[in-house]
This record gives C-alpha cells, structure tokens and sequence, in this order.
C-alpha cells in the first residue's frame, strides 16, 4: 500500500500549474480549470469553480478535470476534502504546500525549538519524516494521510454525496486496491479524535499528524477548532509544542 505517493500528491497538488500555468495551454479542459497564467490564477480557481457550490460546483467536476493532470486531479480531490469555504479561502497556499518532505522539515523545525525551550530536557535528534527510512516514511504516511481525511470531515460538510465524490476522485489518483479500500473505510468511518491519534507510535508522528490536520482545518469556524483541541489533547501534545506546530505551519505558509 503506497500511502506515500498519494499523500505527497495531495500535499503538493497543483504546485506546477501555479508555477507554469502555461503548461496546459493546449489542452481545452485545462483551459477551463486554468484560466489565468497571472494576478491570481492556478489552483485557487480551480478548487472555486469545483468548489463554487454545493450543487453545481460539485456536479461539475468530471468536466472540469476530464483528461487534466495528476496535479489537477489531485487539487480536485483535496478541493472537495477541504470543502468550498476552506477551499476558496486557502487553497492557493495549503495546495501549494512543497509536499510530504517539506511536512516533515516543519515539523522537525517546530519539535527541535519545542524541545530546545524543555529547561532540563536531554534533547535528541527529532526522527520526523524527512529522516526516516521508507518503510517508517510509509508508516507515517500512514498515520498523517489518516489524519488529514478526519480532519476534512471536522465541520461535517463530508455527507454520503460528498464522500462518492472523493472516493471518486481519490480513486483516479490510486492504482493500489488495498489503499483503495483503506481510503474508503476511512472516509466512511465515523469522527473519532481518539481513534484517530491511536495512528501516533511516536512523538514526531503525533505532531506530523497535527500539522496535517492544522492545514486541512479552519481555525475561525467553531466545531474545527474544538475538533483540533481534542486531537492535540489525545496525541498527548504539550501546550507548548501544539503552539509551536501551529506557529511553524503559519511561518511557512506566510513565506509562500
């Protein structure tokens, strides 16, 4: 099960169409999703016209990404996780974000000054992602791939509908049935924060997995940021180093 692409996929989706709109220039449907090569274009109108409405945005969305690249068709699905107001609003930086290595680069960043403020503490080498050998990179995959479906459905807008439209897209970017299935079962499986941070065996997972759930959330919509508070508190994260995480994922995403 390649967890790993998928996620780093997801992660980095639509990054080449922002950097080289012009890429698609040939193609009509890539027209359609990319119609600006400046002031504003790329992803954050493709995930606002998939996203632009509950009805006609979503029914849509084969047209739009009918013969588009993996990156488009990955924005897709991360556009329909994310939902249409979190899409719009963030889109353009989340979507854009480097990829799986550059999740793990923030959390080292933020777990190495959490653990550098521990007065006291022996401070060791954190063992994020970026530092791991592929069979433990595909294991936190794993755990923030998991982490990052639950999270989408934080505000509830993940309906029957919605969860045929993202196994659907999800389905085009997967060629593994086992992953395949493990995706479905994670959509459709009820929101539990508890059963969701039991994914975390080590202290750099916990904290890879919250950053995941950081990017996917919006933090001014109430029943989001209470799903948060209860994640960090059943990862076992220290106040100190939640408010580290958070502070490293708006540093990077205000470098962008």
């Amino acid at each position: 099960m390649n967890t790993r692409s998928l996620l780093d996929q997801l992660l980095k989706s639509g990054q080449d169409m922002l950097q080289q709109p012009s890429r698609n220039s040939s193609n009509s449907n890539a027209n359609n999703v990319n119609t600006q090569s400046s002031g504003g274009g790329g992803i954050s109108d493709l995930l606002g016209s998939v996203m632009g409405g509950k009805g006609g945005g979503s029914s849509n969305l084969g047209s739009l990404l009918s013969g588009a690249s993996g990156g488009a068709l990955a924005a897709g699905a991360m556009g329909l996780l994310m939902g249409s107001k979190k899409a719009r609003k963030i889109g353009g930086k989340a979507l854009t974000y480097g990829g799986l290595a550059a999740l793990g680069v923030v959390a080292y960043k933020a777990y190495g000054n959490w653990q550098a403020q521990q007065a006291g503490s022996v401070q060791q080498e954190p063992q994020t992602l970026d530092r791991l050998p592929a069979p433990q990179v595909e294991q936190h995959s794993q755990a923030i791939l998991r982490a990052l479906v639950a999270a989408a459905k934080a505000d509830g807008h993940v309906d029957a509908r919605e969860r045929q439209l993202i196994e659907g897209e999800l389905g085009k970017l997967v060629q593994d049935a086992e992953l395949q299935h493990w995706l479905e079962a994670e959509l459709n499986k009820p929101l539990d924060p508890a059963e969701v941070a039991r994914a975390a065996t080590t202290p750099e997972m916990a904290a890879e997995m919250y950053i995941a759930s950081v990017l996917m959330v919006d933090e001014e919509h109430f029943m989001e940021r209470a799903y948060l508070q209860e994640l960090a508190k059943q990862l076992k994260l220290d106040p100190a180093l939640q408010t580290e995480l958070e502070k490293q994922v708006r540093v990077e995403l205000g470098a962008q």
